[in-house]
C-alpha cells in the first residue's frame, strides 16, 4: 500500500492500491469492505469503464450482501439493493441524473439508515454528496486491466 496525497476534507495520507485484473479489483473491494461502516455514504469516482462496479462486486461480497456475479451496474435502473446479514448496500449511479429535481425523485434520503451504506457513482456531480460523503474511492484506469485505486476517509 503506497502513501498518496491528501484531498480536501479527507484524512491524509490516502491509501493507494494498484490492481492488475478484474479479480484483483474485486479482491480489493472485499478488503475495503472491512473499512466501511454502516450508515456511510461512499463516493465512487472514475471514468466510464474505470472499474467502479467491479470494486462494488467485492464490497458486496465483503458484507455477504451478494455474490460478485449478482452485482451489475445500475446505469439504467439507477439503484441496486444488496441485503446482507448486518448491512444493506445501495449501489447508485447518478451518471444520467443532471438536475436537483431529478435527484430528488430518487428519494435517496429515505435510503440513509444506520444499517445501510450508499455506494454512489457520479455523486461528485452534486455538491451535497461531496459534503456528506464519509469515504471516497477514486479509480483511475491505466490501460488493459491496470487500475490505481485511492481510498480516502473524511476527516
Amino acid at each position: 500500500m503506497a502513501q498518496g496525497v491528501s484531498q480536501r476534507n479527507m484524512t491524509p495520507p490516502s491509501n493507494q492500491f494498484q490492481t492488475h485484473s478484474s479479480e484483483e479489483t474485486t479482491d480489493l473491494g472485499r478488503q475495503l469492505a472491512a473499512e466501511l461502516k454502516p450508515g456511510s455514504v461512499v463516493l465512487l469516482r472514475g471514468d466510464l469503464g474505470a472499474g467502479k462496479t467491479t470494486l462494488v462486486k467485492g464490497i458486496a461480497e465483503g458484507f455477504s450482501a451478494a455474490e460478485a456475479e449478482a452485482v451489475t451496474s445500475p446505469t439504467f435502473t439507477l439503484i441496486h439493493e444488496y441485503s446482507g446479514p448486518e448491512v444493506t448496500l445501495y449501489h447508485i449511479d447518478l451518471y444520467r441524473i443532471d438536475t436537483q429535481r431529478e435527484l430528488d425523485t430518487l428519494a435517496l434520503d429515505d435510503l440513509m439508515e444506520p444499517n445501510t451504506i450508499l455506494l454512489i457513482e457520479w455523486g461528485e456531480k452534486f455538491e451535497r454528496f461531496a459534503k456528506e460523503r464519509d469515504f471516497e474511492i477514486a479509480i483511475e484506469h491505466h490501460g488493459a486491466d491496470e487500475r490505481q485505486i485511492t481510498f480516502l476517509r473524511k476527516t
